[in-house]
């Protein structure tokens, strides 16, 4: 299961601006608050995030819990969640399977609709959502701010998505997915570190380190 490309892909879409328009109007207030993530973040040379992914059904009975870090650096980025990695440098993708001790390799192509990390927190918003501000609340002596989108394209397997940011870092801390199956999928940010010292080589699948792994180029 491809858990970063996070099933975070749902944001992905083709969906033309002027849809927009037809579908109603986003709250500028929201927009000036997702528009301030995104500049802050494209402050940070590096970022390395703890994360946790939670998913639950209709009746919010937890199936299961994944932990998770990812590294990012420009273009360039890696995830680690239990027995899979995903590794960027820029121009190809890892992506690591360990029961089956398999690496598929793809070239990344910068025209196609790509999601990755970074994009989740560099305006993704601005023409798959509409969006709204639906308050703030007080978590862990934190003011959090909540955005609710709405996907454009009636078409998503998802109808809505919760993104909880800290008023103060401009930080995204939790991303919170409805699926029109009943499932919810939650991302959290446990932690995060920026312009730490990151080396290349953490971006690139050296196949030295798994004995007998099999190696599917798909370039």
């Amino acid at each position: 299961m491809k858990i970063f490309i996070l099933s975070f892909f749902i944001f992905c879409g083709n969906t033309v601006f002027s849809q927009l328009n037809s579908l109603g109007k986003s709250g500028p207030d929201a927009k000036v608050i997702l528009d301030n993530v995104s500049a802050k973040f494209k402050t940070y040379k590096t970022v390395t995030a703890n994360f946790t992914l939670t998913i639950a059904n209709g009746t919010d009975n937890v199936q299961g819990s994944k932990k998770g870090i990812v590294y990012m650096s420009g273009s360039k980025y890696r995830v680690s969640v239990s027995g899979q990695e995903i590794y960027s440098d820029g121009d190809n993708i890892w992506t690591y399977d360990k029961s089956a001790n398999e690496v598929q390799i793809t070239k990344l192509d910068p025209d196609a609709n790509t999601i990755t990390p970074q994009k989740m927190f560099t305006n993704f918003y601005d023409k798959d959502f509409l969006y709204k501000l639906n308050g703030e609340t007080k978590k862990g002596g934190k003011t959090i701010q909540e955005i609710e989108l709405t996907p454009v394209d009636k078409t998503k397997a998802f109808f809505k998505v919760l993104v909880e940011i800290d008023k103060v870092s401009k930080n995204i801390v939790s991303t919170k997915v409805y699926e029109k199956n009943g499932n919810r999928y939650v991302y959290s940010i446990a932690s995060m570190k920026v312009n730490g010292q990151i080396p290349d080589s953490m971006f690139v699948f050296n196949a030295k380190d798994y004995p007998g792994v099999e190696v599917v180029d798909l370039r």
